[in-house]
């Protein structure tokens, strides 16, 4: 087993492109760390220079307590496992697990055992003779787990290796890696941008956006108490609702969050309370998920909205509701353009001089740019993505479209952000 420990570590790709910026994480020897995050984000990039496959242009790299940035990959005893599963089209089954072994010389009768063994917990001991020609997806992605399992290493990287699968195949999968890599107790980084991967297979997640990381925690503490507005988007199998809300305590009784058409009072024996009424005159931003709205009768009298139903969508095991309530939606604040941080540096900073060039600066990305931050500062502008409220419903509508809807607010799980994306009260870690 083998802790890593990133350290301000970045990644500057030629033509000033960005990738990762000043990440601190660390993974705990035995830990199995899941990294998530759009396409794009730096989460790939950042599994490849631990395997030393990219170099880091700045910070530092530490495995089990040595510094590795100038290791060679060979030397770092780490195993990867790619998307495509990257066999070698030419060996057989047999022959590309015992790959590993084979270049390190072992012993050929613990080849064979450790070979067989390792097949059968895979269920592939019957492909052994096969050509990964004649593989399913399924199999393939086995084959690669087994040579990078084999030679026992101190760590494993695994870079969306369930992408390229079906959702049986990825959910089957999932369950065979999870019960293997803990049975090995070997340290586990993981790649995807699949939440469900990450919720179920993760001790905990490291959520990323633009090559800034954006909270890390177990998956309950991600889910439940996520550090920004982007992270508790982003983990949410349907669309959060967000949106804006001004702040006022009348006569210092209690903080309401008013929405316009809508109230929402928060008693000063909420532990958010004093957090939120610091933004007393000003705005802020409230996150629901739907399970956090629940259908109620007109006469129900706690906290809750009204509004009607423009439409109804099945999801085969539950029904979400899209109510019209008067109240705009507004984006998901985005984190701070990186660039914006290196353009103010004196004459920038080592590699990173001239960074400002980069790969999104273009005429038609600065004006988009420009436009969130404008709806970043007027919530309420006009410029959003719906003005719906979706609400979960379960597997029975008790709707129909064009009715007259009343959902309550569970207070205890709104979330309340500043205008840039941050929790107004910290999360709990």
């Amino acid at each position: 087993m083998s802790s890593v420990v990133l350290d301000k570590v970045t990644k500057v790709y030629p033509g000033d492109y960005l990738a990762v910026d000043r990440l601190n994480l660390r993974a705990e020897a035995g830990e199995f760390l899941v990294l998530l995050g759009p396409s794009g984000c730096g989460k790939s990039t950042l599994l490849r220079m631990i395997a030393g496959l990219e170099e880091i242009t700045e910070g530092d790299l530490w495995l089990d307590g040595q510094l590795a940035n100038h290791l060679a990959p060979r030397d770092r005893d780490v195993a990867m496992v790619f998307q495509n599963g990257a066999l070698y089209p030419h060996r057989t089954v047999r022959g590309n697990i015992a790959f590993p072994l084979e270049i390190a010389k072992s012993d050929p009768a613990l080849v064979r055992e450790r070979v067989t063994e390792l097949s059968k917990a895979l269920h592939i001991d019957e492909t052994l003779d096969r050509r990964p020609g004649t593989l399913s997806g399924g199999q393939r992605q086995r084959v690669a787990m087994g040579r990078a399992i084999v030679r026992q290493p101190k760590l494993f990287l695994m870079d969306e290796p369930l992408s390229n699968l079906d959702a049986g195949m990825r959910t089957e999968l999932r369950m065979e890696i999870s019960a293997l890599v803990r049975s090995l107790g070997v340290t586990t980084i993981y790649v995807t941008h699949d939440q469900v991967e990450a919720l179920t297979l993760a001790d905990r997640i490291a959520i990323l956006n633009r090559g800034v990381l954006q909270d890390v925690g177990t998956p309950a503490q991600i889910y439940n108490d996520p550090a920004t507005a982007f992270v508790a988007a982003f983990l949410n199998s349907q669309q959060l609702n967000l949106l804006a809300a001004n702040v006022r305590t009348p006569q210092n009784q209690y903080v309401m969050l008013d929405f316009g058409p809508h109230r929402l009072t928060l008693p000063w024996s909420d532990p958010r309370a004093y957090a939120i009424s610091q933004h007393t005159g000003g705005q802020v931003l409230v996150g629901m998920r739907p399970d956090g709205l629940a259908p109620v009768p007109e006469s129900y009298e706690g906290p809750s909205f009204f509004g009607r139903v423009r439409t109804l969508e099945y999801h085969g095991h539950e029904w979400l509701a899209y109510l019209e309530c008067g109240m705009p939606a507004v984006p998901v604040p985005e984190p701070p353009d990186p660039r914006v941080r290196l353009n103010g540096e004196k004459n920038g900073s080592g590699k990173l001089a001239g960074l400002v060039r980069r790969l999104f600066s273009s005429p038609a990305h600065e004006q988009e740019h420009q436009d969130q931050e404008q709806v970043g500062q007027h919530p309420n502008s006009g410029i959003h993505r719906r003005s719906d409220l979706i609400v979960r419903l379960g597997n029975r509508p008790v709707w129909r479209a064009g009715d007259a809807a009343k959902v309550a607010v569970d207070l205890s799980r709104v979330m309340i952000f500043t205008l840039d994306g941050a929790r107004i009260d910290p999360p709990r870690r």
